[in-house]
């Protein structure tokens, strides 16, 4: 059985979302909360392995409460179920590892289907004993994101930390278009290790590029994830 805990302020909402569970073979409802700060410290002694997460809740959002509840070192599985629907915040929701996004008002089968999800993810990674070969890993990673190829391998000379840090940047900030020299003070690195990734991003279509003729002096190269293939 699948405890399961469930952070939403509205109580007619959470009422609805705990029969939901409730109605789901395999699923429980372990606890209800209206806000973060509640469940973080309900966390502090317990384990969950799914929290049903509300983006709007007084105390803290749905981002803050993520972050803190990694700095906790405690990584559960998270299905969002808001009304936010913002592009910026469900970009900093994904890029934060969330398993699913439901956006407010949802049918049953929708909900059903994130229930779904989780389930086989975690039977996924939790049913395997010991070393995995590289084509168990892939497997396992693609059908987690959803995907059909194998992971992207990055060009060399770059690093996955390095890239995870500029990719996080422009997804958090999709509105908007930087140039190497922007994104380069914005998280810390030189414009040179900057650029090579940003020309990788782009071969790869993960990110596009634009010249800005406006700029008053010489053309400058913007890149976002907005206009994104």
């Amino acid at each position: 059985m699948y405890q399961v805990i469930i952070i939403e302020d509205d109580s007619m909402v959470a009422d609805i979302n705990c029969r939901y569970i409730e109605n789901t073979p395999g699923f429980a409802v372990q606890a209800v909360f209206q806000n973060g700060a509640q469940a973080l410290e309900y966390l502090k002694g317990h384990d969950v392995p799914l929290i049903i997460l509300d983006y709007y809740t007084p105390v803290m959002n749905g981002m803050e409460f993520v972050d803190r509840l990694h700095g906790m070192g405690k990584a559960p599985d998270i299905i969002m179920v808001t009304s936010a629907s913002d592009a910026q915040i469900v970009c900093q929701m994904v890029s934060r590892g969330i398993l699913d996004y439901l956006v407010k008002p949802f049918e049953y089968h929708r909900f059903r289907e994130a229930l779904d999800k989780f389930r086989q993810s975690h039977e996924r990674w939790h049913t395997h004993d010991g070393a995995l070969r590289q084509e168990e890993i892939d497997e396992m990673l693609c059908s987690s994101a959803g995907k059909t190829a194998p992971s992207q391998i990055l060009a060399k000379g770059l690093n996955d930390s390095t890239m995870n840090m500029i990719r996080r940047f422009l997804m958090e900030n999709s509105s908007s278009m930087f140039t190497s020299e922007e994104i380069a003070e914005r998280v810390h690195l030189s414009r040179i290790t900057v650029r090579r990734y940003m020309s990788f991003m782009v071969e790869t279509n993960e990110i596009t590029s634009t010249i800005d003729y406006q700029t008053g002096g010489r053309p400058a190269i913007k890149y976002s994830f907005s206009k994104m293939k």
